[in-house]
């Protein structure tokens, strides 16, 4: 497949890291030398300094001969404007980024589909049914789900006083039902292991956890979580994102919001009816101590600049917040965040890029996401008739040393994946892999 990719931000630079591993042709267009630098050193990929809106560029990027051409800069008028040029310079399939919610509507897909664009990618809206997914997993840091919830993956902090500490594997696969769900990483530090029966839990260890819906509140209780439950939310910050979050949230839970610009103050009044608006700072301890902080089960900071956010969930979480989520788009903060406390991180930018990477690889796979902070990606395949998945028990399969399969769908229903179990053809395989064993554990189901 021959991808050209407008735009070599974050987005993109994402986006070519997460492809990297796949056998596509990937050209990278951006007029800064230094952001095309970044992308070649990640990824053998063609860079071509210069505009993507000029047709001498496109063409040399051999736009006629594109499979996927993916708009990315920050721009959203001139991503319309490169979708639009590149495919009537021949490209197959156009993906645009949008910075408004009205473009990524359901209604508006016909006229955009008319101009040129074949799918839009709303960061800001992504980024907030992240959140609203980490308040209903409240105590989860990450949540993804296959097939509307039928599998879940869920991760979870440990904390310093839980019995299943210092135990391996082995020994709480013995004290847990482990048919309910299955342990497919820890994430120690920066390192993040695939573990086998004589890995042990260590306090402060990030564990990763395929689980079907029955087996939520045995996760909860090997974690020490199992009584968070979040009612009142505060939310700091009242752009696109905590706007949105509100939106989705109000009519379920008690949410206030601080946003410190008077005319935000007043659009948001006017547009969220069951959110209580509140004008002021969120950075001053006395206001926050005024607004009832230490009523709050759950503190959402998503202002655009990412240590506001960072400090604000620390001040909350001294104050007893149970559940902190901060929106962080610098990557070089995302380790971090990981060590000084923070429950929970949502990086938009990289939100994008997993949604963008599901849809260029969904001829081969169902759906890809990369977790925040955590070198590893989690995948959902078809094992295809025939396929070497499908020929032996999982225990049998001699699978990448790298990679685990955590569960699988089968007419409509999840198993978590054990020794015994045999894959057949069609069912649909969640794999959790470090990046060097994707393309190995790939080969299995074709």
């Amino acid at each position: 497949m021959n991808i050209v990719i407008a735009g070599a931000g974050e987005v993109g630079y994402h986006l070519v890291k997460q492809l990297s591993n796949e056998e596509y042709n990937i050209s990278v267009i951006d007029p800064d030398s230094s952001r095309l630098d970044k992308v070649s050193s990640i990824a053998e990929v063609m860079t071509i300094k210069g505009s993507a809106t000029c047709i001498e560029i496109l063409e040399k990027a051999k736009i006629s001969n594109t499979d996927l051409l993916v708009a990315v800069t920050a721009s959203q008028c001139l991503n319309y404007n490169i979708c639009t040029l590149g495919k009537k310079l021949g490209a197959e399939y156009t993906i645009s980024r949008v910075s408004s919610r009205e473009y990524s509507s359901e209604e508006n897909k016909e006229l955009f589909n008319s101009l040129g664009i074949d799918y839009v990618v709303y960061p800001e809206e992504l980024a907030s049914l992240e959140i609203v997914k980490l308040i209903e997993r409240a105590a989860a840091t990450d949540v993804l789900e296959f097939e509307g919830g039928t599998l879940s993956l869920i991760g979870l902090k440990l904390d310093r006083t839980i019995p299943v500490l210092r135990k391996t594997m082995r020994e709480v696969a013995l004290e847990y039902n482990l048919h309910d769900f299955r342990i497919v990483a820890i994430h120690r530090g920066v390192r993040t292991i695939i573990p086998k029966g004589e890995d042990i839990f260590l306090p402060n260890d990030q564990i990763f956890v395929i689980t079907k819906p029955n087996g939520v509140e045995d996760i909860l209780r090997l974690s020490g979580k199992e009584n968070t439950r979040l009612e009142n939310i505060m939310i700091l910050g009242g752009g696109k994102i905590g706007r949105k979050t509100a939106r989705l949230l109000e009519n379920r839970l008690n949410v206030k919001l601080i946003e410190s610009n008077q005319n935000k103050v007043v659009s948001l009044a006017s547009d969220l009816e069951n959110t209580l608006i509140i004008q002021g700072d969120g950075r001053d301890l006395d206001l926050l101590a005024q607004e009832g902080i230490i009523d709050m089960d759950g503190f959402l900071a998503v202002t655009e600049e990412a240590e506001t956010n960072i400090i604000t969930c620390l001040m909350a979480k001294h104050l007893g917040v149970k559940k902190t989520i901060a929106q962080v788009d610098n990557v070089d903060y995302i380790p971090l965040t990981q060590t000084i406390g923070l429950d929970a991180l949502v990086n938009q930018k990289l939100i994008t890029a997993n949604n963008i990477s599901k849809v260029i690889r969904k001829a081969k796979l169902i759906s890809i996401a990369t977790l925040q902070g955590v070198d590893a990606e989690v995948v959902e395949y078809i094992a295809k008739p025939g396929s070497k998945v499908t020929k032996k028990p999982v225990k049998e399969l001699d699978f990448p040393e790298n990679a685990i399969i955590g569960g699988y769908v089968r007419d409509g229903e999840g198993y978590i994946a054990i020794g015994s179990s045999q894959l057949k053809a069609n069912d649909k395989v969640v794999v959790f892999a470090l990046p060097g064993a994707i393309r190995k554990a790939e080969k299995y189901f074709e």
